[in-house]
């Protein structure tokens, strides 16, 4: 088990968002965390990545306990976060957004090895290499902000709403390199509110509801759940 996320409870002031929240990440698979807006998914991964410390609950990666680690410590173990929105630096070119995702270390001596292999996964954007990051369309931005995750070797690479705002023929090629890289190997936090092709692809989901967990199962048995497709797919 990768990642263990045991019963956090998280709060904003006096708003408690996260009301013992637990999940499970197995090394090598894809696990989608579903849910509503302003269900809490948000403030998960936010806990996940360092940017929030819980009240109670713990956190393991790898085995380590990091329920107190700062950001850049998580980040050095390996959790990378592809934010919601991308967050290029858009005056940047493409190879720069890309380099600047390879700034630790560790990550550093790989640089030119993951560089070829994102424009290999990604050849769209070894042809816009030169080209502004602000200037891309969205679908590409968000792959640059893909790319860039890559850059940092993650050993989880935690996406946060990669297909929001995007036309449904893009965001099935996003969905199609997520499962990309899954077979590559790569370990996928999915965050999202398409829930239909979120479990196409997913090993494991969960399902949270105004900061609880509600339900969770393979990807195949959350699609075939009548309480989910009445929620959630309008079946």
């Amino acid at each position: 088990m990768l990642l263990k996320v045991d019963n956090i409870v998280v709060s904003y002031g006096e708003f408690q968002a996260l009301h013992g929240i637990s999940l499970e990440v197995e090394e090598g698979t894809i696990t989608a965390l579903l849910g509503s807006n302003g269900a809490g998914k948000t403030t998960t991964i936010k806990t996940i990545s360092g940017q929030l410390i819980p009240k109670s609950g713990t956190l393991h990666f790898n085995g380590e306990d990091i329920t107190h680690m700062p950001i850049h410590e998580r980040v050095g173990k390996g959790i990378v976060q592809v934010p919601e929105g991308r967050k290029l630096f858009p005056y940047m070119s493409v190879e720069e957004n890309l380099l600047a995702g390879s700034y630790l270390p560790g990550a550093r001596k790989l640089r030119a090895q993951n560089l070829e292999r994102c424009y290999e996964i990604l050849p769209k954007l070894k042809e816009r290499r030169k080209q502004l990051a602000g200037s891309l369309s969205g679908g590409e931005q968000q792959m640059c902000a893909i790319a860039r995750g890559i850059m940092a070797t993650p050993k989880l690479l935690v996406m946060d709403e990669p297909s929001l705002g995007l036309a449904p023929i893009i965001v099935e090629n996003i969905f199609d390199t997520i499962n990309k890289l899954k077979s590559e190997g790569m370990t996928i936090l999915l965050v999202e509110q398409n829930v239909a092709s979120s479990l196409t692809i997913a090993d494991r989901a969960y399902v949270i509801e105004t900061g609880e967990n509600v339900m969770n199962g393979t990807g195949a048995e959350l699609k075939s759940n009548e309480d989910l497709q009445k929620a959630y797919l309008g079946i």
